[in-house]
């Protein structure tokens, strides 16, 4: 089928697949799969412009079923959602305009791709250790929760830091901490969904466990909400750039709100280090399909 906007013909039942996939890992992991739909659609021959904003696009709808399943299962924290937009939209608009700068220097998928790769690897590796280290933890008895985490260094730091304004996340389980904290991850999140077409969950849900300390199953609850907002605003200022392909999102989104579902349910079934370790593999899986483009090899 031929996508007159992008001007690439790609088979549309491919691209309801991707969604369907993207839309399980999305609900499970608490992200909005920018970084594995992205990945496919580049390696599909898709222009990074187009990608960028057509995920984007795609990946709002789907985050909006993920996270209403997520919010009847008690994982959204709509407190610490709501507060992280402040920063997130202010990031979004700078990744959004980088990448219009960058194609006008005509270095936009050369660029684009070596950053995805770089922060995809560094994620896989360090959330594949802490992940092992935390199930170590269980099974010689140090620790006997179900949302162990092998690595909390950074979020006993910050949680020590009195900036004020502080504030408090019940649902969460923080007492306190300061709201620059909070905004902080929003804008550094906010600036990748918009430079790099995703929603920001790859890397949000990572600094929301590891930096501030936020339970796993609220972290992936909490993170498709936000996702809402960072790829809805992302969506709308890459639309009026021209960056969005309505009929291939349209397409993205039909398998992925149902994918989006079944992956929220099956959170319920898994401890938090073990869908961390699941979570692992998907970074480094869309590390590769960039390699594979960018070495030339794509699938038409």
């Amino acid at each position: 089928m031929e996508f007159p906007i992008t001007g690439v013909v790609v088979d549309p039942i491919l691209l309801a697949g991707i969604g369907f996939l993207v839309g399980i890992m999305g609900g499970f992991f608490g992200v909005g799969g920018g970084f594995i739909a992205g990945p496919m659609m580049f390696w599909l021959g898709v222009p990074m412009n187009f990608v960028v904003g057509t995920d984007l696009a795609h990946m709002t709808g789907k985050s909006i079923v993920a996270a209403r399943r997520h919010r009847t299962l008690g994982h959204v924290d709509v407190k610490l959602g709501v507060l992280m937009i402040f920063g997130t939209v202010v990031g979004v608009e700078l990744g959004a305009r980088l990448i219009e700068a960058l194609e006008t220097a005509g270095h936009v998928d050369s660029i684009i791709g070596i950053t995805y790769i770089v922060i995809l690897l560094l994620i896989s590796g360090f959330t594949a250790w802490e992940s092992i280290h935390a199930l170590q933890m269980i099974r010689t008895d140090r620790v006997d929760v179900k949302d162990a985490v092998g690595f909390q260094g950074i979020a006993k730091k910050l949680h020590r830091v009195r900036i004020p304004p502080m504030i408090s996340l019940p649902v969460s389980g923080i007492a306190s901490i300061s709201i620059w904290v909070v905004i902080g991850v929003g804008l550094l999140t906010g600036f990748l969904a918009g430079f790099l077409g995703v929603g920001g969950g790859f890397i949000r849900m990572p600094l929301l466990i590891y930096v501030m300390g936020i339970p796993t199953h609220i972290a992936v609850g909490t993170d498709l909400f936000e996702i809402i907002f960072s790829a809805g605003y992302g969506t709308i200022t890459h639309a009026l750039k021209g960056n969005v392909d309505v009929m291939m999102a349209l397409l993205m989104h039909t398998g992925a709100a149902l994918g989006a579902q079944i992956g929220a349910t099956m959170t319920r079934f898994f401890a938090g280090p073990r869908i961390r370790l699941f979570f692992s593999a998907l970074p480094l899986l869309g590390a590769i399909m960039v390699m594979l483009r960018l070495l030339g090899l794509t699938a038409v």
